[in-house]
Formats: C-alpha cells, sequence, structure tokens
C-alpha cells in the first residue's frame, strides 16, 4: 500500500524551439501512458515565451514511477531531445499530505493562472480534522479499556501507530474523495445533479 507519486521536473529550452519542444512533451507523455499506473502528465510555463517549462507527471506509486523512469523508452525518450538545448534543472518528488490534495487529471497548459491550484492550506487543515478528531476520539475510547493502565507516552505511542496507518491509507483518502468538491471550489455533487435535472 502506497502513496501516488508527483514528479516536477524544470527544464531550460533554447530559444525558438517552442514547437519541437511541444512535439517532444507530447511524445513522452504518450510513452508513459503505456505504463501501469500512470496518471498524469502537463506542463506549464510562467509566461508565453518564456525559456522556462515546468514539466509534471504522476504515478500511482514509487514501483510504478520506478519502472516509467528507468525504462528504456524513457531513456529514448530523454536522449531524442539533444539537439533543442534542453537542460534539467531541478526534479522534485512529491508524496504525502500534499498529495492526497493533488488532481491527478493531465494539464497542458501554456498559462501557469489555467493550472487548478492547490486548495488553501485552511481547507485542507479542515479535511484532516474532519478525519483525525473524530478517529482519535474512536481509538481512544477503545484503547482505553485495554491501555488505561499503562504508561502515558507508550499509551500515545500505540494510539499513534494504529491511527497513522488508518488515517493515510483508508480514512483521508475516503474523506478527501468526498470533500474533492469543496476543497477545490466547485458545486456540491447534489447541487451540480439538482441543476442538471432542471
Amino acid at each position: 500500500m502506497s502513496q501516488p507519486v508527483t514528479v516536477s521536473i524544470t527544464r531550460t529550452l533554447d530559444p525558438g524551439h517552442d514547437a519541437e519542444m511541444l512535439s517532444w512533451l507530447q511524445a513522452g507523455t504518450t510513452l508513459a501512458q503505456q505504463f501501469p499506473g500512470f496518471l498524469g502528465a502537463g506542463w506549464v510555463r510562467p509566461e508565453a515565451g518564456s525559456a522556462t517549462w515546468h514539466m509534471l507527471y504522476r504515478f500511482a506509486d514509487g514501483d510504478a514511477l520506478q519502472a516509467w523512469e528507468h525504462s528504456p523508452q524513457r531513456q529514448w525518450w530523454r536522449s531524442s531531445a539533444a539537439g533543442l538545448g534542453v537542460v534539467e534543472s531541478r526534479v522534485e518528488r512529491r508524496t504525502g499530505i500534499e498529495g492526497w490534495f493533488d488532481d491527478p487529471a493531465a494539464q497542458d497548459v501554456e498559462d501557469l493562472r489555467a493550472v487548478p491550484a492547490a486548495p488553501p492550506r485552511w481547507k485542507q487543515a479542515s479535511v484532516i480534522f474532519l478525519v483525525f478528531y473524530p478517529l482519535s476520539v474512536l481509538v481512544n475510547w477503545l484503547a482505553t479499556p485495554v491501555l488505561g493502565d499503562v504508561w502515558l507516552p507508550l499509551r500515545v505511542l500505540v494510539v499513534v501507530l494504529v491511527m497513522t496507518p488508518a488515517m493515510t491509507y483508508a480514512a483521508l483518502p475516503w474523506m478527501t474523495r468526498r470533500m474533492e468538491w469543496w476543497l477545490h471550489g466547485r458545486p456540491a455533487p447534489w447541487r451540480r445533479s439538482t441543476t442538471s435535472a432542471g
């Protein structure tokens, strides 16, 4: 059981090669789509004509990502950009709480403003609270008869060891899926269905 991994790569490009760069990016996405666990890819630029390109791709877990990154297809694809003057300056891999709130859909856009932003931190914190508080109450209530006389730091450790995987792999992903509309500022699902019915 593992989490999706989003990879962000910043690359710079010699001027005058935008069309070739777009073709190269599309070829890489087409190749990556053939690999199990591929969730999406895209790119953004700070502004039209910028030499900086921020590329993103996402896989369902670390093993799926590794299969793509060590594949001969990807090696061939990367080597095919040699004539474009592409320079890779930064690579970032992201999992964990930030990853829970990512939208895995592909984005192919030129304007950074068109990319959906991550939800505000206060919304992320609210969703985490909606999971953490009731789960904490439940686990502590269940543990009290068994661990009531156990030394407090040890009791907290046991509770945290139970809660962490429950939150990471079950409760928080479940809640995030149900609150996705609110996190990203979209109408509630029941309001959409009412509107379309009318």
